[in-house]
């Protein structure tokens, strides 16, 4: 028998108190009211928040009865750095991720977990594609701008690079080079080592509390930073096709 999937949501936050008790409320509901009921965790990284985010996720955790793990940067290293820390600590062999403002939905869990389950690859990526953005329009526009360049390069098919809701195989990421801004070019990165990448159709919410963390100006710069490395990294990855293999260790 096969073992049940594990799954592990993984969630980086940084001063969202004000949302993180209805995220990790909506994610052990849309979980338990899975059929198939996976094991799953939530898995929490603190970037270095200065108010009761961590506290507030963990009170929150134990009213539900709900398997979390909460870890606290001591000071913030941006969302990538963060997610690295929780995938590395997470159990499940599923990983999930999710931005910690409530924008992107909890209830899109299922479909990218059906999504996943028709693909046969080893290494593979389902990203969400915030179809309908709750964003000002200015916001819009510069993703708009920022996801046709990408793909005219990097060539990932991904029209929304940007969205924090993402699935991989744990084994996959640590599979990939990782580097700060990292997160946004997942798909490329599989694609890099050879796996297989899939869009899904998500649901985007109004940010309900609290403020973005990212400007215009940080967005912009670090793109076109990012894009000539991730470029770079790519013409240089070489992946190893075997045509044969022999072992003659006695079993």
């Amino acid at each position: 028998m096969e073992p049940k999937t594990s799954v592990s949501v993984v969630i980086p936050a940084r001063d969202e108190q004000e949302n993180i008790a209805g995220l990790v409320t909506e994610i052990d509901r849309v979980m338990h009211d899975r059929h198939d009921n996976p094991r799953f965790e939530i898995v929490l990284v603190d970037d270095g928040s200065g108010d009761q985010t961590l506290d507030t996720a963990l009170s929150t955790a134990a009213a539900l009865g709900c398997a979390l793990q909460a870890i606290r940067h001591e000071r913030s290293i941006g969302q990538s750095g963060a997610l690295q820390t929780g995938i590395r600590r997470a159990r499940g062999n599923l990983i999930i991720t999710m931005d910690g403002d409530g924008q992107n939905d909890p209830a899109d869990i299922p479909a990218l977990l059906q999504c996943a389950a028709t693909i046969t690859a080893e290494d593979y990526c389902v990203a969400g594609f915030r179809k309908n953005r709750r964003d000002t329009q200015w916001k819009r526009f510069q993703s708009r701008l920022a996801n046709r360049v990408r793909n005219a390069l990097l060539r990932d098919g991904v029209p929304d690079t940007g969205c924090g809701l993402k699935l991989l195989p744990r084994a996959t990421f640590l599979r990939l080079p990782w580097f700060d801004h990292a997160h946004r070019f997942i798909p490329a990165l599989v694609k890099g080592i050879g796996g297989q990448v899939a869009v899904v159709e998500v649901n985007h919410r109004h940010r309900q509390q609290g403020v973005s963390k990212y400007s215009a100006w940080n967005r912009t710069w670090a793109g076109i930073v990012d894009l000539v490395g991730i470029l770079w990294l790519l013409h240089r990855t070489r992946i190893a096709q075997v045509s044969e293999y022999r072992d003659t260790e006695s079993a």
